[in-house]
């Protein structure tokens, strides 16, 4: 059957989001309309700034809408005059009514950074960095009503590198679902689009990240602890106490076959060349990169310097640590 260009709307927000948009722009197929977030303050300095997907998108002279409501009749009636064939969803922030759903005659796809069932949600990345996973993936899905639960046109599986943080993994998903979603697009524009229902029994929740969830618990085995700082890089960070004052940690290393120490977790057992090694319930943990409180980020020899860092000094547990929050929030 011929295949036919088609007119896409776009829904999403942040760096993620962007990959797709500009591999929608570059296609064969006309972008009539990005719907992203309102302008909210952004950052550390938290200054009004517009979204990533409105910069680029009003940058190749598309409509850009930023409703407040998705029900409201104004945006609704604004949407309905766009004429869009088929709806991207790309982490856009905010779950779609069916009013919104009902609009293009295909449906609307979602890019989700997962192997759906797994991680459906607001944080399928973070979730599966803290969890240890080897790998994860993107998924390309029909949106429907429930969260993440639309049957999956396309998925493909990345590996996750044993240091990597959530930001450097989001970069690689985000080329890769912008890769997915041009497949899955062509498809659906020749009508070729077959989608298979995910198994719920299999179903697992990436629920948002919450500041709480940044503390370390230095009891934890030294694996879980990398898991953690890398898997909230770069928000919320995860973080310690040293003699009262919050010291952010940015970067570490697991420590492959570490001597047994009497010193218990949270105590620093040595520096080791560019690292404070420190004790956790089981195994030894080597910082790399940390914040002081009111700081810039330093390399691990620098603050010990500076702060009076020595073996013995212990990082405090100030009080116990947040769930995973995978109970909740999906």
């Amino acid at each position: 059957m011929a295949s036919r260009s088609l007119r896409a709307v776009f829904f999403g927000t942040p760096e993620f989001a962007v990959p797709s948009l500009e591999a929608l722009l570059a296609s064969r197929h006309a972008v009539v309309g990005a719907v992203t977030q309102p302008d909210r303050p952004r950052g550390r300095g938290q200054r009004v700034s517009d979204s990533p997907v409105k910069r680029v998108a009003a940058a190749a002279g598309v409509p850009v809408l930023q409703p407040e409501r998705l029900k409201d009749p104004a945006f609704l009636e604004h949407l309905r005059g766009l004429q869009a064939d088929v709806g991207v969803v790309a982490a856009y922030g905010k779950i779609l009514p069916a009013a919104v759903l009902d609009l293009p005659p295909l449906g609307l796809v979602n890019v989700h950074a997962s192997l759906l069932p797994r991680y459906r949600g607001a944080a399928p990345i973070h979730r599966a960095v803290m969890a240890g996973d080897a790998e994860t993936g993107v998924s390309i899905m029909r949106v429907v009503e429930e969260l993440d639960a639309g049957p999956v046109f396309s998925a493909a599986a990345i590996p996750i590198g044993p240091d990597e943080t959530s930001e450097e993994l989001e970069r690689s998903l985000a080329g890769l679902g912008a890769r997915l979603l041009l497949g899955v697009i062509e498809a659906l524009a020749s009508t070729g689009a077959v989608a298979t229902p995910q198994d719920e029994s299999a179903a697992t929740c990436a629920a948002r990240l919450r500041k709480e969830e940044g503390v370390i618990d230095w009891t934890a085995g030294a694996g879980r602890i990398h898991d953690q700082v890398r898997g909230l890089h770069p928000w919320p960070l995860a973080w310690t106490w040293l003699r009262g004052k919050r010291v952010i940690v940015i970067r570490t290393r697991r420590v492959q076959d570490a001597p047994s120490s009497t010193l218990s977790p949270g105590h620093v057992v040595s520096m080791a060349g560019d690292a404070l090694r420190v004790q956790c319930g089981s195994g030894q943990l080597d910082i790399l990169l940390v914040r002081p409180e009111g700081r810039r980020a330093m390399a691990a020899r620098d603050f010990a310097s500076g702060y009076a860092v020595t073996p013995g000094s212990r990082f405090d547990t100030p009080s116990p640590p947040g769930s995973s929050g995978l109970d909740g929030g999906c």
